[in-house]
């Protein structure tokens, strides 16, 4: 009778999770394809920001999401980005890779249609290793990356690249 319940539950608990991960995978699919946009990126809090353009290719299969692309700023500086996440149930996780070219870690869920990610860099960066991350889907064509983190000196939050894309 126990390993029946056991059976059962287990059974149970894959059917709850199922659902959850066709719902990413419905939500992740249709970002799959080439995009570009402009946006700002601050290196170092306190300085200013560099206007950028940039040029993502974007695989979803299923609960996933692969996003290769770069960043260019300054006529001279081009800079490989690329992240990777999969979901489980309703939470997310992966790596980011961005200008400095070490792979961070990311970690987070959605709500709606945003993607909200803790980022932990690979190296110090404005004086910690934390900040933040959103995916934000806006219809099927524009997507919103943007990067938050906190200023060591004042302790406010300041919004350190921000870059809208569109779908080709």
């Amino acid at each position: 009778m126990r390993i029946q319940a056991r059976l059962f539950a287990i059974l149970a608990g894959l059917c709850v999770a199922a659902p959850a991960a066709a719902d990413e995978a419905g939500f992740l699919q249709p970002l799959s394809g080439n995009w570009t946009g402009t946006g700002k990126v601050t290196r170092k809090i306190g300085s200013s920001p560099i206007n950028v353009s940039c040029k993502f290719n974007i695989n979803a299969p299923g609960a996933s999401i692969s996003m290769r692309g770069n960043c260019r700023g300054l006529l001279v500086i081009n800079r490989a980005i690329s992240a990777d996440l999969t979901a489980r149930g309703t939470r997310y996780s992966g790596t980011y890779v961005g200008p400095s070219g070490a792979p961070s870690q990311l970690s987070g869920s959605r709500q709606g249609d945003v993607i909200n990610l803790a980022v932990r860099w690979a190296r110090l960066i404005n004086g910690d290793r934390n900040a933040n991350m959103t995916i934000s889907k806006r219809g099927n064509s524009q997507l919103s990356i943007q990067t938050v983190d906190r200023d060591p000196a004042s302790g406010k939050t300041v919004v350190t690249s921000e870059i809208s894309l569109r779908r080709l």
